[in-house]
């Protein structure tokens, strides 16, 4: 018997699938399961010599459910090859099997398809010119058929938690957009963020139309709005900077008038408002700012560097004047001596401070030095001038008086109580004796303390 297709030749060998006839189903059919089929382990080649042989007329039978048909003829070599021959179709249809359950486990969404094909190739059986366990294919393949309903209804349900999940994220940019749009005036970090966010959405799939152009309304009137608002925001900065050129063109005017003024301390306050007036302007555009504030600062400093020059000179005019001072306040610190006699002093204190002013000012940074100097002259004569009125103050005198009064007072009375055997109320009565004897004593110092 041969077989109804042409002898297969080396190198030129169909697929299992194409030389596949629709026939008749052998043998019972097998309960197919209801989940996905688990990925299939590595394994090795079959043994065909199990499931079918070669006879030496070259005729090819295959074994299925206890009985032997023949499934072709093989006369390309010896028996052993065309048995090894069948067996690799077998494998063959093997690998097909497998990738069919790869794809159902990678590919859910597409279960109506694969359904498809593992039922054509579970057709395909009966006429498969394969050598091998057929049984454990069809097996297989009913179980590819079984699963491919839960796996749609999987399919489905990851394809609505894919919509849900995408409609979600959509959502939270599109609110990031209207934050960002309302809110935010970070220009630069808020429109980068913005193009983030479209570069972001038109990666996401899975929406259905109606709601992907709901949630597309808020992102693009979201960014219109921003782009509105920055561009009025930048509008008005361009006009408020329009305006501080003006104010400040008007301030370098004012500065370069004043530059060559000889009147020191009227035009250093007049600088010292006119830099506060340039702070409050507000900036003018970039470049004209910069040019601006080189003119201003130029007539600043111009002003200020004939002026410290002046200064610069006065006081090493005014060096001679300070020597002249210490000399004058070595000749008269011996002189003036209350100690000695007030009157004599405070004469002498007079005569220092006509002498003192007569001589003229000492450089600026030395003017607290000899006010120090003189001043601690004048202070020791005021000391002593103090001191004596005190002492001769009738008030802080009777103070003196009636706080002794006090004490003595409550002494006596102690000494009676004392008398009289009452030790208590003597203690009591010498405590307040003591009392107001520390308090004559404390206006007594005052008044005769120098």
């Amino acid at each position: 018997m041969t077989e109804s297709n042409s002898t297969p030749k080396p190198g030129n060998i169909p697929s299992p699938a194409a030389m596949a006839k629709k026939g008749p189903k052998p043998g019972p059919k097998p309960v197919a399961p209801t989940i996905t089929p688990a990925p299939t382990p590595a394994r090795e080649k079959s043994d065909p010599s199990k499931f079918g042989r070669v006879d030496d007329e070259g005729n090819v039978f295959l074994t299925r459910g206890g009985t032997e048909r023949q499934i072709g003829s093989w006369q390309a070599g010896t028996p052993e090859e065309g048995l090894a021959h069948y067996g690799q179709r077998y494998d063959d249809l093997v690998t097909e099997v497998e990738l069919i359950e790869t794809r159902l486990r990678a590919h859910p969404e597409d279960a109506d398809a694969i359904r498809k094909s593992a039922e054509a190739l579970k057709a395909s059986l009966d006429d498969a010119a394969v050598i091998g366990d057929i049984d454990a294919v069809e097996s297989r393949l009913d179980a590819v058929i079984a699963a491919s309903a839960d796996a749609r209804e999987q399919a489905k349900e990851q394809k609505a938690e894919r919509r849900k999940a995408a409609i979600a994220r959509k959502e939270a940019l599109a609110a990031e957009a209207e934050d960002l749009a309302e809110n935010s005036t970070e220009w630069k970090r808020a429109g980068d963020r913005i193009r983030e966010i479209l570069e972001e959405w038109r990666g996401i799939r899975g929406i259905d139309r109606a709601t992907d152009d709901q949630l597309w309304k808020r992102y693009s009137r979201a960014r219109d709005s921003f782009n509105r608002r920055r561009g009025s925001h930048f509008a008005e900065l361009d006009r408020n900077r329009a305006q501080a050129k003006k104010i400040k063109e008007e301030l370098v005017e004012r500065a370069e008038a004043i530059q060559d003024s000889t009147e020191w301390g009227e035009t250093a306050r007049a600088y010292r408002d006119l830099m506060t007036e340039w702070k409050a302007a507000g900036r003018a555009p970039r470049e004209v700012d910069d040019k601006l504030w080189e003119r201003f600062r130029a007539a600043q400093d111009h002003f200020f560097e004939a002026r410290n020059a002046v200064n610069a000179e006065r006081d090493r005019e005014f060096e001679a004047n300070a020597e002249a001072k210490d000399a004058l306040l070595a000749e008269y610190d011996a002189l003036i001596d209350p100690s000695k006699g007030l009157g004599g002093a405070k004469a002498k204190l007079r005569e220092l401070q006509d002498k003192w002013d007569e001589i003229g000012y000492v450089p600026r940074g030395r003017v607290r030095e000899y006010e120090d100097k003189i001043g601690r002259i004048e202070k020791r004569v005021s000391d002593a001038e103090d001191s004596r009125w005190r002492k001769s103050d009738p008030a802080q005198q009777d103070k003196v008086n009636q706080f002794q009064v006090k004490a003595d007072d409550f002494e006596r009375q102690a000494q009676d109580a004392e008398a009289k055997g009452d030790s208590a109320k003597a203690a009591t009565l010498r405590e307040q004796a003591k009392q107001w004897q520390e308090f004559a004593d404390v206006a007594a110092k005052a008044v005769n303390e120098d």
